[in-house]
């Protein structure tokens, strides 16, 4: 068994062991859009980085709204993040140069949806050869640039 030494867990460890509040709810009703990683607000929606990414520039677009199914939400507010998904492309394509993205959309526990409750999709910028022994044989993922400058890279390119 392997261990690896993450002291900056244990404030979110805590907060979300002290409050039932969904993290995506607690971060947009928070006014320090930085220390919450969001990078975008909208009418409906919002974009903010995954704080435990897959690859750097993970985004999620989620609906203000606190609902898990698609069908919860009416044509005005699908189509609004359906445009920041897109955005979300632009923006980490200008950025990163990826080789390809995945978006996914997990609706509900047993589809893999780790937050089931706020439906939220997932932008992650790929590249050709970006899982490596590290990932694969090691479970650990290795990030090259930190959330703090993925962050102000994303945000001042929106």
């Amino acid at each position: 068994m392997s261990h690896i030494w993450a002291p900056w867990r244990m404030k979110y460890i805590q907060e979300d062991a002290n409050n039932d509040k969904c993290p995506f709810c607690f971060a947009f009703a928070n006014s320090n859009d930085s220390d919450n990683l969001i990078v975008f607000r909208s009418k409906n929606a919002f974009v903010m980085l995954n704080r435990y990414p897959y690859t750097t520039g993970h985004l999620l677009v989620l609906p203000k709204k606190h609902q898990e199914r698609l069908s919860d939400f009416d044509p005005e507010v699908r189509t609004e993040m359906t445009e920041l998904v897109n955005r979300a492309g632009e923006v980490l394509g200008s950025i990163y140069q990826p080789e390809g993205l995945n978006i996914g959309l997990n609706i509900g526990e047993a589809a893999g949806a780790g937050i089931p409750k706020h439906l939220h999709w997932h932008i992650v910028p790929r590249w050709i050869g970006d899982t490596n022994y590290m990932t694969t044989v090691g479970e650990t993922r290795v990030l090259p640039e930190s959330l703090e400058d993925t962050y102000q890279k994303i945000k001042s390119s929106w």
